[in-house]
């Protein structure tokens, strides 16, 4: 895999996939994206790509009910992963989006890096910190980016930022954590260099090996 730098305004749409089994070849390098369905994903990814319309945003939480597939270049891809935790949702529905987004976690071998969004006014729920921990059990790196950054004043955004920074050395890992917003596009900076480093990462050879269990919701 080419270590040549990502346009990530290059980025376009290849598919939506209700499971793995309907993703491109898993080969190339992925970085996923996933947040509670309120955290700002989409502004997030339209914003990085410099794209009014990349991924779809609406004023109802839980709009992203599949896999969104983004291309890169030949062989490097953005994820849109389904939203979660979002209660209003039926059941059913609730469980199914959960299930595509364990199953990717697990078994996506191409996978790099985790981008774990969360609402700076709402960070650290329990499924947000269950996919660190799943990252971090795996030797992913994780980026943990505080979006709607521009909702706070700056002590506020700033005593945020430094309790989450407090917490992440007990996950373990490779975790980082930035404050973002889509208004003023604070943060962009740091989220395109932070992933330039790992789609800059070799392709493995062997197999990824997979996790068991499944993240709960």
């Amino acid at each position: 895999m080419s270590s040549q730098s990502v346009h990530f305004q290059s980025a376009r749409f290849i598919t939506s996939a209700p499971d793995i089994r309907h993703l491109p070849a898993d080969e190339g390098l992925e970085v996923a994206f996933a947040g509670r369905s309120n955290a700002g994903k989409s502004s997030a990814l339209n914003t990085l790509t410099k794209q009014k319309s990349l991924a779809r945003t609406s004023k109802t939480p839980g709009r992203t009910q599949q896999i969104n597939v983004f291309s890169l270049d030949d062989g490097r891809r953005l994820i849109d992963l389904p939203g979660y935790g979002f209660a209003k949702v039926p059941l059913a529905m609730k469980h199914k989006w959960q299930q595509a987004l364990s199953e990717y976690l697990q078994k996506r071998k191409c996978l790099r890096g985790l981008v774990v969004l969360m609402d700076i006014r709402h960070p650290m729920k329990d499924l947000d910190q269950e996919l660190i921990h799943w990252a971090v059990e795996s030797d992913l790196p994780v980026l943990v980016v505080l979006t709607k950054a521009d909702k706070l004043k700056s002590g506020a955004r700033k005593a945020t930022l430094m309790q989450i920074q407090e917490a992440l050395p007990g996950f373990n890992g490779d975790v980082q954590v930035i404050t973002f917003s889509s208004l003023n596009k604070s943060g962009l900076p740091d989220l395109e260099r932070i992933l330039q480093g790992w789609f800059s990462l070799p392709a493995d050879e062997d197999d990824q090996s997979s996790t068991e269990g499944s993240i709960q919701s």
